[in-house]
């Protein structure tokens, strides 16, 4: 793995100097675009609006807009706009894991320690534990300010990216249905929810869409024909809705 972001955890007066690692990989196919025509590869380009020319990375600069002119900016500049979140994540405070909703979670990042923080890091991660505490901070990474929580994770401490309140929309829009459901149908709903309680295994759940892609993708290459079933979402009736719970315990039992 290589590292992409190199820094410390600030941890009240301890420094904890780490290294910051993608803790996922895609598991999708990856497909390439083509022309419908001939089947020829899309490219693109990076080309200038003016003249129409292709740009190499090495001459493509970031601007921000202001007063109708632009303002370049290079890496000394996000540096310079908060040197010490750009190269440090103070846990500013701790808290209980699940006082934070799912809905503020982005992606996770594994956090390995420098040879002279290695103390200092097991010290972190098995207080996190014995705690049952999570820490939050904050630090900059490839120029934004990203909100984290550090908990441990195996034998390593996990940093997750979360989301600030101002990037969740308003769901009061949305309509959804105020009123309460009949006792009956309350009853029958948490006794379906109690037979299909498990403990929650994440080896068990595959992706099986990959693989069946992949199937017909050969079986498209052998010539073969795919014959297309789509399938028909059916909306029942409200009034349905405890043959439908009764229903559903029987197959669970």
């Amino acid at each position: 793995m290589r590292a992409i972001w190199t820094g410390a955890i600030g941890f009240g007066l301890v420094n904890i100097p780490v290294k910051l690692y993608s803790a996922t990989e895609q598991s999708d196919l990856n497909l390439d675009m083509l022309d419908k025509k001939d089947h020829s590869h899309i490219k693109f380009k990076r080309v200038n609006e003016n003249t129409g020319r292709e740009i190499p990375w090495s001459n493509i600069v970031k601007a921000y807009k202001y007063q109708g002119d632009y303002v370049v900016l290079d890496d000394e500049d996000f540096e310079q706009a908060s040197p010490k979140k750009s190269k440090f994540i103070e846990i500013t405070d701790f808290i209980l894991e699940e006082e934070v909703d799912s809905v503020y979670f982005e992606t996770p990042y594994f956090l390995e320690p420098e040879k002279s923080g290695m103390k200092a890091y097991a010290l972190l991660r098995e207080a996190l534990k014995k705690s049952g505490k999570a820490g939050i901070g904050s630090f900059v990474l490839r120029s934004k300010e990203h909100l984290c929580i550090l908990r441990p994770y195996k034998n390593v401490i996990v940093l997750n990216r979360l989301r600030f309140d101002e990037e969740i929309r308003d769901a009061g829009d949305l309509t959804v249905p105020k009123e309460k459901p009949k006792p009956t149908e309350m009853k029958m709903a948490l006794s379906l929810i109690d037979q299909l309680t498990t403990k929650f295994d994440i080896k068990k759940f595959k992706d099986t869409y990959r693989s069946e892609l992949l199937k017909l993708i050969k079986a498209k290459a052998k010539g073969k024909s795919i014959k297309h079933t789509p399938l028909k979402v059916t909306h029942r009736k409200a009034d349905d809705l405890m043959s439908q719970l009764k229903a559903s315990i029987k197959k669970a039992s």
